[in-house]
């Protein structure tokens, strides 16, 4: 069993910059494929960055593209999320994810292809 804990949200104003970290406990962190998803008001949960379990490869949507990094430290077993230049179209509830069946990346970067999430946390960005 994988527990997730995220921390770093927050409200902070167009243009600022925030880190997400998700620290990660129970199973084989360095073997496993994570990912961020974020889910807005009324809206669907949604891929935002993925990274592959050696971290040589990431994966980021076209909404956030050139803006957030996401990275990892297997010794810290912690996943980050850099989100810069943040706009108000990122207010979101933020989740960290984790695939454990293999180390593949999946074509499919949605939520059935993670096994594991956290709680959360908010950001919220203001014009």
């Amino acid at each position: 069993q994988v527990q997730l804990v995220e921390s770093g949200g927050g409200l902070v104003q167009a243009g600022d910059a925030l880190r997400l970290s998700c620290a990660a406990s129970g199973g084989t962190f360095s073997r496993y494929v994570l990912a961020w998803f974020r889910q807005g008001p009324g809206k669907e949960r949604e891929f935002v960055a993925a990274i592959s379990w050696r971290g040589l490869r990431t994966y980021y949507s076209d909404a956030i593209q050139g803006r957030f990094t996401i990275s990892r430290d297997n010794a810290k077993n912690t996943v980050y999320l850099q989100m810069n230049d943040l706009k108000p179209e990122d207010t979101a509830d933020y989740y960290c994810a984790v695939r454990d069946r293999n180390t593949i990346v999946p074509q499919n970067l949605d939520p059935s292809a993670f096994d594991y999430w956290g709680q959360g946390t908010q950001v919220t960005v203001s014009s």
